[in-house]
């Protein structure tokens, strides 16, 4: 059985061969283990893209305090202005720079997105991360950071931001997807078993 390491290895190996660069986007709502898939593709030694730190980097830049209601203000504003690809094209520049041939971009939201990536990176695939809204609920209080709803009421408004964006849109089309309702190590396990398949499909294409 090929471990988990050596299926992103394989994969490695078969983007450097075409020398082009591939991309996998992760999507889900908030609280839905984004933020864990980063983590664990992270400790393989693969590069994460945040979109989200674009907002909270602007947010900065603003002089504002990072909570739910700034970052969502943020984020509607920085479309509105740029359109609905600009955080997308944000990230562009960063992901060139980078010397990988396998990036993972967390928190795509919405297709004009994808659209943007798929431009410039056509070996593009969406990752969508599936949690029911008390689970996720749950995890955003017990994580504590400090854009986190407080309540159901601020967790229920953000579901609503972000489903507005679009986000609902990008996970339906997603290429893959991933229930996240258990334990880490089954987080883990489905994450190893869906790049196994991914794995196997771009090796039956490699001639």
């Amino acid at each position: 059985m090929l471990r988990f390491v050596d299926v992103l290895r394989l994969l490695l190996c078969w983007v450097m061969a075409t020398e082009r660069k591939m991309l996998i986007g992760t999507t889900g709502m908030p609280g839905a283990g984004k933020s864990t898939v980063k983590e664990i593709v992270k400790k393989l030694g693969f590069p994460v893209v945040v979109m989200g730190d674009e907002i909270r980097l602007e947010a900065k830049r603003r002089g504002l305090s990072i909570t739910p209601e700034s970052l969502g203000k943020v984020m509607l504003e920085i479309r509105r202005v740029e359109g609905p690809a600009a955080v997308a094209r944000r990230c562009i520049p960063k992901i060139k720079s980078i010397d990988s041939p396998v990036i993972f971009i967390d928190g795509l939201r919405s297709l004009y997105e994808v659209e943007e990536f798929k431009k410039k990176f056509p070996d593009f695939k969406i990752l969508a991360i599936h949690a029911s809204p008390q689970t996720r609920f749950k995890r955003l209080l017990k994580r504590g950071r400090s854009d986190d709803p407080q309540s159901w009421e601020e967790f229920a408004e953000r579901d609503r931001r972000e489903l507005k964006v679009g986000v609902g849109e990008v996970i339906a089309t997603a290429d893959y997807m991933l229930v996240n309702e258990g334990t880490l190590k089954e987080l883990e396990e489905n994450l190893m078993d869906l790049l196994k398949r991914e794995v196997g499909e771009i090796w039956a294409l490699r001639d």
